[in-house]
């Protein structure tokens, strides 16, 4: 019994340390069983992850706006500095031989003063027709295309150049990017990019174990990181799935499990143009430039497929880092890591011996820096913007990439901003002055399109849009309306009717109302066209208060004017306030012969696919008789020859005929001038924003900045033709009879025929009829 007991006491060791190694392996199994099983759904999840983005839309694609194409035809008005400046914001460039689109030569006639281009363009996918590539040849002399030819010397009736981007509409994250094919990508690109980023990419399956442990010796050995064992799938996985902010151990094994997914569920050639699509290449202020597409514009403003062996090196380089890599603001760093890819691309045999000597030693070749905005011309992508929303909603202009195509002419955009900027520091250098802004607003007649908008004298400042919203009286602006409501009783008033100028005085809302002229001078009697084309305030207050002040309300309103109106008495004389863009508005239905047309911006919209969205037609509506309006624009014609704005006269070409109107308000607070051509209107308002007294009247201030303007753009004269109904003939000033050539005080004008003075002046006969044309 005791042997047996004690033989008892020594076996419970050894029961006891099998089980506690049985527990032991027990648990281990049930851990990696469990480890294993969160794995797996951890697995499952992201695999769904990975295919629902994959699979589904990737990008939120912004819209792209586009100004209208430069249409080349034979007797279009064009210099050949204004065709290099279209040129050169294409991204062509004027070489010595043309070898693919996107190139031009330029030859000087050594016979004539032409000079001849020949253009390869690129051509362009358009709302109406696609534009294929093509060369011609144009030939320009005396300020117009006098030869459009192809390359067999056979006429071409239109050629149509691609329209420049000037702006978008971009997703919440201000990530932009240009989609391309794996198609497009001149092949030197692609096999760079997989020399330089990922060398044995078509051979791994998502993750390289000897790129990770090569990179690791290498980091080791020089101390620090010097090389990354990421494959180009992995980086895909870290930009388009995982957030910067997630830790190491949080990135990477999510990043390894989601490398292999993607390979496992999706080609070499889907990865690898995503990944082209995707990958970090810039910023252009608060926009970030994403893909190899949109890179290849920003940096050279030209499409991916024609970049050059340097320019293919530097977007590939930028790739490690583009920040750190960034032209503009290191181009030593940037040019040393263009070179270093060269010699990969050498060491690859991609290219020569002499093509990297070549492309080593040349410079970066980058556009100037775009970086300070979102986009080049703030104003009028804020007018874009607004005439959008009418029919978009936000989140549709942020995401579905629509390509909008709009009336913008950045030639005459750049000439606007040109003159702009030039005169006002001229002005504000002779005068010590630094507060003044302006603003203008250019349309083309007839259409109603908006062609260039500034809102600021700075013209890349994207804050307070003074060109839509600043509400300013608008001075002798509202004159023309008076008088037109007068010329549309044509029994009653023609430009020779007589009316007083002498003082006046009305009540108005319990107060006196008594307004004087700018010179403080009454001058008697006179014809509505002087009184007019010198802008007296008396003459066209009595004028206004016998017509009634409803009918001048009427007026504007059927200028296209919506937004309210008092009739009071001090309107007469510009009391009234409107925006640039709202005065632009009532001048264009005068320019236009009477017809109305809402002024806009857009001209059609198209899905991502090209397919069309809405069409913008053009809304006519004839609000004023043809009769009464080529009255009026033959008084406007003369405030610019004889008037107020006689020294546009002066400074414009002897063969330019236009019409215009001065504008001043009290204390010269506002000075303004809208003024048109027979193809362009434009209107200029210069203030301060603090509404303070300024130096200028509208003749010496704003008008300066519309006659620089329209020196410089091609446009053409203001018609002369009278409509049916009207004829020319000679009235006495005195009386507004008929009156002859040689007689004194006789004035040529027109006049409709139907309700012409029955009665003949007196004539006293002047030597040589010195008063011929007085207002002609």
């Amino acid at each position: 019994m005791t042997r047996r007991k004690k033989r008892s006491a020594k076996s419970k060791p050894v029961k006891s340390v099998t089980t506690k190694w049985g527990r032991f392996w027990r648990w281990t199994i049930y851990s990696i069983l469990f480890f294993m099983l969160v794995m797996l759904v951890w697995t499952l999840y992201l695999d769904v992850q990975v295919r629902k983005k994959f699979e589904g839309k990737k990008w939120a694609l912004p819209a792209r706006v586009y100004a209208q194409p430069l249409e080349l035809y034979q007797g279009l008005s064009l210099t050949p500095d204004l065709f290099e400046q279209e040129l050169k914001a294409l991204g062509y460039g004027l070489s010595g031989d043309i070898r693919q689109p996107g190139q031009a030569k330029k030859r000087v006639s050594s016979f004539s003063s032409s000079i001849e281009y020949q253009v390869h363009s690129r051509g362009f996918v358009f709302w109406d027709k696609t534009e294929s590539s093509q060369m011609f040849r144009v030939t320009i002399a005396n300020g117009q295309v006098v030869s459009l030819v192809d390359q067999a010397s056979a006429d071409l009736p239109l050629v149509r150049m691609e329209p420049q981007e000037i702006g978008g509409f971009y997703p919440a994250n201000q990530e932009d990017r240009l989609l391309v094919k794996l198609t497009d990508l001149p092949p030197i690109l692609g096999e760079t990019l997989l020399a330089v980023e990922d060398k044995h990419f078509l051979e791994h399956h998502g993750v390289s174990p000897m790129a990770i442990l090569r990179a690791a010796w290498v980091n080791l050995s020089h101390g620090g990181v010097r090389q990354g064992g990421s494959t180009i799938t992995q980086q895909l996985v870290k930009n388009f799935y995982l957030s910067n902010e997630q830790s190491i151990l949080q990135r990477k094994i999510p990043e390894a499990i989601m490398a292999v997914l993607l390979e496992i569920h999706y080609s070499k050639a889907e990865i690898l143009e995503t990944y082209v699509n995707e990958v970090f290449l810039g910023q252009s202020g608060p926009r970030a430039i994403h893909g190899f597409g949109l890179a290849a514009q920003h940096y050279f403003r030209r499409p991916i497929s024609e970049l050059n062996v340097q320019q293919v090196a530097l977007l590939v380089g930028l790739a490690k880092g583009a920040s750190y890599y960034n032209p503009w603001r290191h181009p030593e760093r940037a040019k040393e890591r263009r070179n270093l890819v060269l010699g990969v691309m050498l060491a690859e045999q991609l290219i020569t011996e002499e093509q990297f000597k070549t492309a080593r030693t040349t410079p970066l070749g980058v556009v100037a820096d775009a970086s300070a905005s979102t986009t080049t011309y703030p104003a009028f992508m804020d007018l874009v913007k607004r005439q959008l929303k009418q029919d978009y909603r936000e989140e549709d202009l942020r995401s579905e990439g629509l390509r909008i195509f709009t009336s913008f002419s950045p030639t005459l955009q750049r000439q606007a901003e040109a003159t702009l900027v030039a005169r006002l520091q001229q002005m504000e250098s002779r005068i010590k002055e630094k507060n003044t802004q302006a603003a203008i607003v250019v349309t083309s007649v007839g259409s109603g399109e908006v062609l260039a908008l500034v809102g600021d004298k700075n013209p890349r400042f994207e804050g307070y849009n003074r060109a839509l919203d600043a509400r300013r009286q608008m001075g002798s602006l509202m004159k023309p309306f008076v008088y037109l409501a007068a010329l549309e009783i044509p029994q009653m008033y023609n430009l020779m009717t007589t009316i007083s100028d002498d003082p006046v005085e009305y009540q108005s809302g319990g107060q006196k109302w008594e307004p004087q002229n700018y010179d403080k001078v009454s001058h008697g009697n006179l014809p509505l066209i002087e009184a007019l084309a010198n802008s007296f305030n008396q003459s066209t207050a009595r004028l206004g208060m016998t017509l009634g002040l409803s009918k001048v309300v009427k007026a504007v309103r059927k200028a296209g004017y919506t937004g309210e109106m008092k009739e009071l008495p001090s309107l007469l004389l510009g009391a009234q306030e409107m925006t640039p863009f709202e005065v632009a508005g009532i001048y264009h239905t005068l320019a236009a012969d009477g017809v109305h047309v809402p002024l806009h911006a857009i001209r059609e919209v198209l899905t991502a696919d090209g397919q069309p969205l809405k069409r913008y037609p053009l809304e006519l509506e004839q609000q004023f008789s043809a009769e009464s309006i080529f009255q009026l624009q033959y008084a406007l014609h003369q405030v610019t020859t004889m008037g107020t704005g006689r020294s546009a006269a002066i400074q414009l070409p002897a063969d330019l005929r236009v019409a215009g109107k001065t504008g001043t308000t009290n204390d010269q607070r506002d000075s303004w001038f809208a003024g048109f051509s027979g193809e362009h209107l434009a209107v200029v308002w210069m203030g301060n924003d603090d509404n303070s007294v300024t130096p200028f009247s509208g003749a010496s201030g704003a008008l300066q900045i519309w006659v620089d303007f329209m020196k410089k753009i091609p446009t053409r004269s203001l018609n002369q033709e009278p409509p049916p109904g009207v004829v020319f003939d000679w009235l006495d000033r005195e009386t507004g009879n008929l009156s002859a050539e040689n007689c004194k005080g006789a004035t040529w004008v027109p006049i409709v025929e139907e309700f012409k003075p029955l009665q003949t002046a007196d004539c006293e006969l002047v030597e040589g009829g010195w008063f011929r044309g007085i207002f002609n």
